[in-house]
């Protein structure tokens, strides 16, 4: 039951999700809605056992010997859905899987048997002076070979047995101080499934508070919908209009080019003609004082007469070249471009602009009523989540779950004492198993201490002194606790290996590998009317596909329980918050939206009449070519420069005398009339032929520029006015995609949350870890093996042990008789004479030893 109200709390996290999918495009922008509270789990599920970890996989190396099959999955399943029945050969396969296990423990059970019986007969047989009971010593050549061979087997045999008592002591301590440390990993574990429990509700809230995340980027966004959607209409529009009215704002730059031009040209034709006519007057002067200054009789001497002459003939070059006084006037078409220039026609089209530009506030303006009703709508949404989670049971079940765990925690809190305490009995008797071997090996120590330090080499069997007789005395003394011991220690061995090994080979290496939970996954294993026994306990439905392995895989990766444990079989999450209805109310408020654009006019009647008027001002009718021909013309006939230049050298031939400075004051009153007018005229030419070229192309092209500008400003008009409503109405569905894509990133965002970081159920994975692999198989299992496999390893070599203490305890303990030979008989075969196989008795020849006829020293 109190499972099942946990999971009905994680479940209760789904609440604030849809399972609408998406029916629109993402938005372009992404919302921030942080991350989910959450706080670290203390417990750490690994355990490393430190240097034992040596003897460790030494264990599960013997274990594989002893059992290398695979875990025999099939076996098990067929035998838990047969309970177990009378299967003949599933009992073969069983017996197969186990034989391994069967041998060792028959090998175990018969060493049990054999050995206290094989130790009172021998006991039996000493003590009717056979089996080495008789103290009577044979001397034999290699007798110190023997003992040096008997005395080396036994130290190597009571090494390996120190080793394995060593072994199963630290297996024995390891297991109680992991024991008593298990009180912290046990706590630790209650605190994170308390973390677990008291965190979800807070989790919960996080989810249901950044509602207002998207419900603040919403409200933005419809604050600003002018700047929005406004804005996007606007740009729709653009393309058409923004160039019609530039093109129109150009041709009106255009007008008051052409009337500057116009003026231009009237002022600078009637400049030429003015200066042109004084210029005529000025050079005609220049030739008739030049001509009286050339008919001085000066002239006539010999030396300046060719000179005269050449001047005088080029008199006629002093005359004026082009002739504007012919040239038509501008004035009509000036006066025509004047009139429609009494129209200001970029005020026109800044008036245009301006009301294309003002779509934005427009667009404002007529949605305030609509934007109203649906932030009216986001406010009752929000209402409506949070009265809904205030509805759940939430703090009624985390208040059940918080006591039922609190009682847990006490139930464990008040038998882990008597788990210690019955745990230090074990570790009590494990000592004492311990020091069984022990005290073994202390008189086999001290055995071969006092007979190796006592034994003198030069000393008869029956003079042998107190300290090698001692040491015999301890090696029969190991002997006879060996006997005494040995069956207690195998026995104790064959139930620690049989329970041990098979624990870990069935339950361990599985769990490890995880092969443990697909047999608990196997369909109907656990209840045959059950496909899935983990589907039915927690969803109360078999056919849902929830299984051991894929929980605990979760879990382990710290997903969310919902998504953990397929909560959403139990809770139809559009039923708690069905998201789809309100994002469906949006959508239709948002819908209704119309704009009426029909106010928008970029160019009246009276600007498109404006630029009719300019197109049959008449620019077309000037004559260009009368006016480019003069331009083309220079102002004189002769460069003045040139010929003043000329002049001046031409009388400096001449004499000295008043007819070179006379003709030297014409050449400077020549340049004089140059820089003074005729540069003037230079520049008015100049300024006209400006001004002719800029109207000569303004009028091959104004005609098709106007009609141009009036079609596309016509053309704009008409899409506004036609196509508005089209074009308001998809972007309206963007602006409405924009909207309901930021509720539909929250829901995807929680689905997110929930799935990997509400109620992450990594405590529920460390639980099992906590209690499968590291109590159960690394702090027992591991220690118990241990304990065995050195404890087995003594009793084992406890035989050969046996063995060369009784034939090295005859080396070292003092005989009651021994050989004795005489001088000339220094063969054994003639000994034979004397009678009992070549030895004097005590009665005979034999010396006598007082010290050891006490019957004690009979054993």
């Amino acid at each position: 039951m109190a499972v099942e109200l946990c999971l009905l709390l994680l479940l209760l996290c789904g609440s604030t999700v849809s399972e609408v999918q998406p029916l629109h495009k993402p938005p372009p922008g992404t919302l921030d809605f942080g991350f989910v509270p959450a706080k670290t789990y203390d417990t750490n599920a690994y355990h490393e056992p430190g240097p034992i970890g040596i003897l460790f996989r030494l264990v599960h190396s013997f274990l594989y010997l002893v059992q290398p099959n695979s875990f025999p999955q099939d076996l098990i399943k067929k035998l838990t859905q047969q309970k177990f029945g009378n299967v003949q050969g599933d009992y073969q396969k069983a017996i197969y899987y186990e034989i391994g296990f069967i041998v060792s423990a028959a090998l175990g059970l018969l060493f049990v048997l054999l050995l206290p019986l094989v130790g009172l007969c021998f006991c039996m047989c000493r003590c009717c002076d056979n089996c080495g009971g008789e103290m009577h010593q044979r001397q034999k050549k290699n007798a110190d070979c023997r003992r040096g061979c008997f005395a080396a087997f036994l130290f190597v045999a009571s090494l390996i047995i120190s080793i394995g008592v060593l072994c199963a002591y630290a297996a024995n301590q390891h297991l109680t101080s992991q024991v008593r440390g298990a009180k912290n990993l046990v706590h630790s574990n209650f605190k994170d499934l308390r973390i677990f429990l008291n965190d979800t509700p807070g989790q919960i809230d996080y989810l249901v508070s950044q509602y207002n995340t998207a419900k603040n980027k919403a409200l933005s966004d419809l604050n600003n919908v002018g700047p929005l959607l406004g804005s996007r209409v606007q740009e729709r529009f653009a393309k058409e209009v923004r160039p019609a009215l530039d093109a129109a704002l150009t041709m009106a730059g255009a007008i008051r080019e052409t009337k500057e031009a116009l003026e231009n040209v009237s002022v600078s034709v009637e400049v030429l003609q003015e200066g042109t006519e004084r210029l005529h007057s000025n050079l005609t002067d220049v030739k008739i004082h030049l001509s009286n200054t050339l008919s001085d009789s000066a002239c006539s001497a010999a030396q300046a007469a060719s000179t005269c002459n050449i001047i005088r003939n080029s008199l006629n070059q002093l005359n004026i070249n082009a002739n504007f006084s012919g040239l038509p006037g501008v004035s009509t078409q000036l006066a025509k471009v004047n009139d429609v220039l009494k129209i200001d026609l970029s005020s026109l089209v800044q008036k245009g602009y301006a009301a294309f530009n003002d779509t934005p506030d427009l667009v404002l303006n007529q949605t305030r009523n609509i934007l109203s009703d649906i932030k009216n709508l986001l406010d009752l949404i929000g209402s409506n989540i949070t009265s809904f989670t205030q509805m759940l049971p939430v703090q009624k079940i985390l208040a059940d779950l918080t006591i039922y765990l609190t009682q847990s925690e006490a139930y464990v809190q008040d038998y882990f004492p008597l788990v210690e305490q019955y745990d230090f009995y074990r570790w009590l008797g494990c000592l004492i198993l311990c020091c069984m071997v022990i005290l073994i090996l202390v008189f086999y120590y001290l055995g071969l201490l006092c007979g190796t330090c006592g034994y003198d080499k030069h000393a008869s069997p029956t003079t042998r002194g107190c300290i090698s007789n001692t040491g015999g005395n301890f090696l029969m003394a190991g002997v006879g606790f060996s006997f005494l011991f040995s069956w207690v220690l195998m026995m104790t061995v064959v139930i620690t290996f049989v329970t041990g090994g098979n624990v870990e080979k069935l339950v361990c290496e599985p769990f490890e590998d995880r092969t443990l939970f697909k047999v608990l996954d196997t369909p109907y294993l656990l209840n045959r009317h059950w496909r899935n026994y983990l589907s039915a306990i927690v969803l109360k439905n078999p056919d849902i596909n929830l299984t051991f392995e894929k929980v605990y895989s979760d879990c382990k990766e710290n997903k969310g329980i919902y998504t953990t444990l397929h909560l959403e079989n139990l809770f139809n999450i559009n039923e708690f918050l069905n998201i789809s209805m309100y994002t469906e109310d949006v959508s239709l408020k948002i819908e209704h939206i119309n704009v009426n654009l029909s106010n928008i006019v970029l160019l009246d009647e009276i600007g498109k009449r404006n630029l009719l008027d300019f197109s049959s001002s008449g620019i077309d009718g000037i004559n260009f070519a009368a006016y480019l021909t003069e331009i083309n013309k220079s102002v004189t006939k002769v460069d003045l420069l040139s010929f003043a230049n000329d002049l001046e050298a031409r009388a400096d031939q001449l004499p000295k005398g008043a007819l070179e400075n006379a003709l030297k004051g014409h050449a400077n009153s020549i340049r004089m009339i140059h820089n003074q007018q005729v540069v003037p005229l230079e520049q008015a030419m100049s300024t006209l032929n400006q001004s002719i070229r800029l109207l000569q192309r303004t009028s091959s092209e104004f005609m098709v520029k106007v009609r141009n500008v009036i079609s596309a400003v016509d053309a704009a008009q008409f899409l506004i006015s036609n196509d508005a409503s089209l074009v308001i109405i998809q972007e309206t569905k963007k602006y409405m995609d924009m909207i309901i894509g930021y509720f539909e990133q929250y829901v995807e965002w929680v689905k997110e949350s929930i799935t990997m970081e509400v109620a992450a159920c990594k405590p529920i994975a460390n639980v099992i870890d906590t209690a499968v692999d590291i109590f159960l198989c690394s702090y027992v299992i591991d220690s118990v093996n241990s304990f065995w496999f050195g404890l087995g390893g003594c009793s084992i070599f406890l035989i050969p042990a046996i063995i060369c203490a009784v034939k090295l305890s005859k080396y070292y303990r003092r005989m009651d008789t021994e050989d004795v030979y005489d001088d000339v008989e220094t063969i054994p075969m003639k000994n034979m004479e004397n009678g009992n196989n070549g030895y004097h008795k005590e009665h005979l020849y034999g010396i006598h030893n007082p010290v050891m006829t006490s019957s004690v020293e009979q054993w």
